[in-house]
């Protein structure tokens, strides 16, 4: 069998998954894979290959036989740090993300990950690759898992000694040999299986990744089923699955779930007209006030922080959009703001924002949480525009409230108060608000990628780029300012008070 270090660590989560890749590999779904995830992995694990000064990598090849000649000469020449050295004994294959060579056949090991805190997988990975080279005959002196330290602030160039963290894992990576020996032994036999494997789904297909084979796994069940609940953990759902309350009809007469779920169960199930509480939604109307600033941010989080007084992973906030409306029935008017990925965009962006927005007004935002902690954090980072920011936050209200209390409820938002849910169960056949035909950005994992790469791009590539992120923005607003028109309309019937 052969068998990288990835596929050894799919098959500790599940073995079936590994059997599944190998022969059923068109039912994988690639959607549970996050490409900007991916993109930072490579980010971070090529900046700390520099961690212990100059090295050699050995390049990527189809054929495996050429990495592990290049790591043998590169080990024989005695290069003292070799990035992505290759190994493989007996079908197993491994390439370490830093190897110190000692000489005398003595190394170190030190595997990278983008994450903030060691993980139990890490562990495996480690271990699975000190397995190998035990094996070879190779004496491992350390073996080291190498994180980000989320607590670094960079001032001027990045100190790679600061923005990682080194731990030390050789006790435990050794302890795990004779169970990586014994695993292996296991897949040996399990893959030799010519039928289906007939392991169950569980926990594991969400842990410590979500599985591409789960949809697949469950095709037995009726659809919609329990997974298909919003807002619900996915202990509870396996619980119910295990108890075999998996249809929604059954899940109808379950106890245990609560209203906002009997509402996607019942809507679902039977033709029942739209539920709306007109007097709260009228009682929560109440509360804005004209005019009304529709705010939205756009934000990005880099592993690696691009600019001074930022840290790994922060929410760094480089684009809103701002639709207003003074009075009722007046004109709608729209600001924006675009920063520039080569430079920090925060001050000037709340200059900006303290420009547009006055105070004392009515701000709305949907789902102010994560309009309210980005407000927060710029007044913390520049004092002299606080007072002027957090009254912004004072004033802020959340348009998605009545949609999270299920206040207003229709069967096409299948669960869910997201805007991406609402906005289309609302307005189903008006294109100018479906996301889905806007050019280049339509969500807001496209929007932050976009906009870290456009400090690469060419000018006439950056404009249509910028362009595409003010459209997408724009719209967030926008449909807030159509679902605010909405509750308006829906407030004065007398249906349901």
């Amino acid at each position: 069998m052969n068998l990288s270090k990835s596929q050894y660590c799919e098959a500790v989560q599940c073995p079936k998954m590994l059997w599944l890749k190998r022969f059923r590999e068109d039912e994988f779904d690639s959607s549970c894979m996050n490409p900007s995830v991916l993109e930072t992995g490579i980010e971070v694990g090529e900046l700390a290959r520099g961690l212990f000064g100059a090295y050699e990598t050995v390049p990527y090849a189809k054929d495996y036989g050429k990495m592990l000649n290049h790591t043998k000469r590169l080990l024989e020449q005695g290069v003292p740090v070799i990035a992505e050295a290759s190994f493989s004994y007996e079908g197993l294959f491994c390439r370490v993300d830093i190897l110190k060579n000692l000489g005398n056949k003595e190394v170190e090991i030190y595997e990278v990950k983008s994450s903030t805190e060691v993980k139990d997988i890490y562990l495996e990975d480690a271990a699975y690759q000190l397995y190998i080279l035990t094996m070879l005959g190779i004496q491992v002196k350390k073996v080291c898992l190498v994180y980000v330290n989320n607590r670094y602030v960079r001032h001027g160039e990045i100190d790679l000694s600061q923005l990682f963290t080194i731990k030390d894992i050789t006790e435990t990576a050794l302890r795990h040999h004779d169970k990586v020996q014994n695993r292996i032994a296991s897949l040996n036999e399990y893959m030799k299986q010519s039928e289906e494997p007939k392991d169950d789904i569980g926990e594991h297909c969400f842990t410590p990744y979500e599985c591409g084979f789960f949809k697949y796994c469950t095709r037995h069940l009726p659809h919609p089923n329990i997974f298909d609940i919003t807002n619900l953990t996915k202990k509870r759902k396996f619980e119910y699955y295990r108890e075999g309350a998996t249809s929604f009809e059954k899940l109808h007469d379950t106890d245990g779930l609560n209203r906002a779920h009997h509402l996607q169960i019942e809507h679902k199930l039977y033709p029942v007209k739209p539920h709306i509480e007109n007097y709260k939604i009228r009682k929560f109307l109440n509360t804005l006030s004209f005019p009304l600033y529709f705010l939205d941010f756009e934000t990005f989080n880099p592993a690696i922080p691009m600019y001074d007084n930022s840290r790994p992973y922060e929410q760094i906030t480089f684009q809103y959009s701002l639709h207003i409306m003074e009075r009722e029935g007046g004109e709608l008017k729209h600001k924006d703001y675009l920063g520039n990925p080569s430079q920090d965009p925060r001050r000037e962006l709340a200059e900006r924002l303290v420009q547009d927005i006055p105070l004392n007004v009515c701000t709305i935002a949907y789902n102010m949480k994560f309009e309210k902690a980005r407000l927060k954090e710029m007044a913390a980072l520049f004092p002299d525009l606080a007072d002027h920011l957090m009254n912004i936050y004072d004033n802020i209200k959340d348009i998605m409230e009545p949609f999270q209390s299920k206040l207003y409820y229709v069967r096409e938002m299948e669960g869910s108060y997201s805007i991406k849910k609402v906005l289309p169960a609302l307005f189903p056949n008006e294109p100018s608000l479906n996301y889905e035909n806007l050019e280049g950005v339509h969500n807001g994992e496209e929007a932050l990628s976009a906009f870290k790469k456009m400090a690469e791009m060419k000018p006439d590539e950056a404009a249509v780029c910028r362009k595409n992120l003010l459209k997408y923005c724009e719209l967030d607003t926008f449909a807030m300012v159509k679902i605010w028109e909405r509750l308006c309309e829906v407030a004065v019937s007398k249906d349901n008070d």
